[in-house]
């Protein structure tokens, strides 16, 4: 199947340990006393979802439920460090998540422009 292969490409990005991480960048004036990975997420926090004929990765309700009840822990400052680095995760994986979909999306549009497909162009 086609998403066995974004699920690939997220665990590869994921996985990729010479990337900055997006807490590092955010938080670099407090070190992180523990760190949740974002691929603890992959199985119950993505689904995949057929939008205009293209699968795209979602948040599940229940990341979100669960992002949502963090975010508001910490506008309460309320918010244990252990939470915040799952927090954090979380919102690492969303934006790992919106990119793979955003390069989905630029993918399945450009191979359904006119030129391209009465041409048979493939720009990758």
């Amino acid at each position: 199947m086609a998403h066995h292969k974004y699920l690939f490409l997220a665990k590869q990005i994921l996985a990729n340990p010479d990337q900055p991480k997006i807490s590092s960048v955010f938080n670099r004036h407090k070190p992180m006393t523990s760190f949740v990975k974002p691929s603890s997420w992959l199985e119950k926090g993505i689904q995949l979802k057929k939008v205009n004929n293209i699968n795209l990765f979602k948040i599940t309700d229940e990341l979100s439920d669960r992002m949502q009840e963090l975010v508001d822990k910490k506008t309460a400052d309320s918010l244990t460090p252990e939470e915040e680095a799952e927090l954090e995760a979380i919102g690492e994986l969303v934006i790992i998540v919106t990119y793979i979909n955003g390069m989905i999306a630029n993918e399945a549009r450009e191979s359904n422009e006119p030129e391209n497909r009465d041409m048979g162009i493939d720009r990758n």
